[in-house]
């Protein structure tokens, strides 16, 4: 039925579009009799439609989970796969996209596609050696992707979908059989094979871990040895943009060959040859880095750039620009919806247009001040047009943003140079003074990061906030770029729309009164919150990473300021909160608390409970709780095992009460008045 339907949407999409085409060709050939110059805002609106229409038709193509073919559409007991992505490790994981071939059911083998991401079991002191190309025999064994269950938590789910993956697998080494069997281009093959040689070689010459790390990123895109603590230090200032190898780094690249190849410009047929030596070896720096979105468009701009100059044709950046991004999503129309690929063009868009507007608000007199000015406006361009973004999916804006940028700028060049020369032309005593300027560079990073008021974080918007916060944005800027008192007065009149929404989303917050029960696996958490400030129940520290990524995002987001955090069985009295033996009072909301400590205890008297919390698989029957007990709700949080939660469940089957299972189920929010 899924496939009909997508079928009728494509066929709808498509003659739409071709109804648009020609209409489009019959407006361009008879341009002049309906003085198309009068009406070129409309034909814009027709061409942009036409772009929209071609665009969704071909990411329901390229969706490749409509396709009959998909590996879930039939069972198989095996899939033939190969490696289409670089291996990444991360602690004892070693995950990568795997793209199936073959499905095989019993002694029958049918051809079958998609891709599937696989997680292998790899240990530090012995990791697995597995290649971009290299084909396997796997189990038929897969799962679909889970949503976020928590409020606020990084929906998985949705970044796989957008880069076209639906299904997951978690495999033993053991299960995974090599058949010796290449695929995938040789090309890139060549290119990882490559980056691993050098990033091997400056794990040779650099002693210290965290600028082996830097050093493997900021030249080669390698940026799997990156520390918490570093990519932590980097964002809080605004700078993890030099750890994503872009449009600086390959324009460095690009002043380095032409600086070295100048020799050429005396004679034609050198010139050319140049023009080629350049652009052959750009874009191996582009497959070198693993050809990331940020790094193609810039291989793309700049390739424009060369070839326009070359023939002395005037390519104007914008234009490039959008080439580019058209020739990105035909390979991969997802792209379109993936946070690096967002931030990158819109930090382009802010150099290429905002900066000289910037620039010439001021001028100065003094040839070094006018250099640090433009650098400040470089920084500003960039960082206006992508921080609604920014703060949309990182919540956090960077306030020394300025300073830190200009305290990168020069040593960013020169380890640029320096680590060139110390790959191509094997100047190994360049290392330990490259070392020292990454050591100098970190070190002066993280004392930013810890300033006071370094970073503003916790900034949780809606889409509504974030769609008015971008129109508002786009009104200013236009309003000041064609002097429209009327767009200028719109965007502040977006402001102010947007400033109420976040003060009534505030009032709301400070006088919440709520229960928050998290689903967690094999943990446990709650959060009894009052206005800005919370009590947590749970086993989890605050500085464990599953407390990062499952709870503090959900607290984040109702604005809590304050947090306690008390384990099971701990006595409490604040506030509205009273904890005594096994019983729990917030408000008006009563719950017993149950552990394997009530098993041979028994209940005589006919107490009133809003809910009875089951923790740590007490040998409890529902019914005997029923007879001596008065309760609503059964909260099973997730130290229960699995036979004692089917034990619940069934015992519940038949009763008026309801059973949240917390593992792996949606968090339970309970507002209470």
């Amino acid at each position: 039925m899924r496939v009909t339907q997508s079928t009728e949407l494509n066929s709808v999409v498509s003659i739409s579009s071709i109804i648009i085409f020609i209409l489009l060709f019959i407006i361009n050939y008879l341009h002049r009799s309906f003085k198309v110059y009068n009406h070129y805002r409309t034909l814009a609106i027709i061409l942009y439609t036409w772009l929209i229409l071609l665009g969704a038709l071909w990411c329901r193509i390229r969706n490749e989970h409509h396709n009959s073919d998909h590996f879930s559409r039939k069972p198989a007991d095996f899939f033939k796969i190969w490696i289409a992505a670089e291996p990444q490790q991360n602690g004892t994981i070693l995950r990568f996209k795997a793209r199936v071939i073959y499905a095989y059911t019993g002694s029958k083998k049918r051809l079958a596609n998609g891709n599937l991401m696989l997680a292998v079991r790899s240990e530090l002191h012995h990791p697995l050696s597995m290649k971009y190309g290299q084909t396997f025999l796997i189990p038929a064994k897969y799962t679909t992707v889970d949503p976020p269950y928590n409020p606020g938590e990084f929906d998985f789910k949705s970044w796989l979908e957008d880069h076209n993956i639906f299904h997951q697998a978690f495999l033993e080494p053991e299960k995974m059989v090599a058949t010796g069997e290449q695929k995938g281009l040789a090309i890139i093959s060549f290119a990882l094979a490559l980056r691993q040689r050098q990033t091997d070689r400056y794990r040779k010459l650099i002693k210290d871990d965290e600028a082996f790390a830097v050093a493997a990123a900021l030249m080669l895109g390698y940026r799997s040895d990156l520390s918490t603590e570093t990519l932590s230090a980097y964002t809080k200032t605004g700078t993890i943009h030099a750890l994503s190898v872009s449009g600086m780094h390959v324009g460095i690249i690009y002043l380095v060959l032409e600086w070295g190849l100048r020799w050429m410009n005396r004679k034609v047929i050198l010139k050319w040859a140049k023009v080629i030596v350049i652009l052959v070896l750009i874009w191996s720096y582009t497959l070198l880095t693993g050809y990331s979105a940020s790094v193609l468009r810039s291989a793309i701009m700049l390739s424009l750039f060369i070839i326009g100059r070359s023939l002395r044709k005037e390519t104007g950046s914008l234009h490039a620009l959008a080439l580019s991004a058209c020739c990105l999503l035909v390979y991969d129309p997802f792209l379109l919806w993936d946070a690096g690929f967002q931030l990158s063009y819109l930090a382009v868009i802010g150099l290429v247009w905002l900066q000289p507007r910037i620039e010439r608000l001021r001028s100065f007199k003094w040839n070094w001040l006018q250099k640090l000015w433009s650098m400040v406006s470089l920084s500003i361009a960039a960082q206006v047009l992508t921080s609604p973004f920014s703060v949309y999916y990182f919540h956090q804006f960077p306030v020394y943003f300025i300073f830190s940028n200009l305290f990168i700028v020069l040593p960013v060049a020169m380890l640029m140079y320096s680590g060139i020369a110390i790959l191509l032309f094997r100047l190994y005593w360049l290392a330990p003074a490259f070392e020292w300027l990454i050591c100098l560079m970190n070190n002066g990073l993280n004392w930013m990061a810890h300033l006071p008021y370094a970073v503003v974080d916790a900034i949780w918007l809606s889409k509504t906030a974030f769609i008015l916060l971008c129109l508002a944005l786009v009104s200013l800027l236009t309003g000041l770029q064609n002097k429209k008192k009327l767009m200028v007065w719109s965007a502040l009149l977006l402001l102010l729309c947007l400033e109420l929404l976040l003060t009534a989303e505030k009032l709301t917050c400070a006088r919440q009164k709520k229960i928050l029960l998290f689903s967690l696996n094999k943990h446990y958490a709650a959060a009894f919150i009052t206005g800005n400030s919370a009590v947590l129940i749970t086993d989890l520290k605050e500085e464990n990473i599953a407390f990062k990524f499952h709870i503090r995002p959900a607290l984040d987001q109702m604005k809590i300021t304050a947090t306690t955090c008390i384990a099971w069985g701990k006595r409490l009295k604040r506030g509205d909160l009273t904890i005594t033996d096994h019983q729990l009072s917030f408000r008006n909301f009563r719950v017993l608390l149950a552990d394997s400590s009530m098993n041979s205890r028994h209940i005589i008297s006919q107490t009133t409970f809003d809910a009875i919390w089951l923790h740590g698989s007490p040998k409890l029957q529902i019914n005997l709780l029923r007879r001596d007990l008065q309760f609503g709700k059964i909260w099973i949080d997730g130290t229960n095992k699995t036979y004692a939660v089917n034990k619940y469940l069934l015992e519940t089957v038949n009763s008026k009460q309801t059973a949240i299972v917390l593992i792996k189920n949606n968090s339970s929010l309970i507002n209470l008045k």
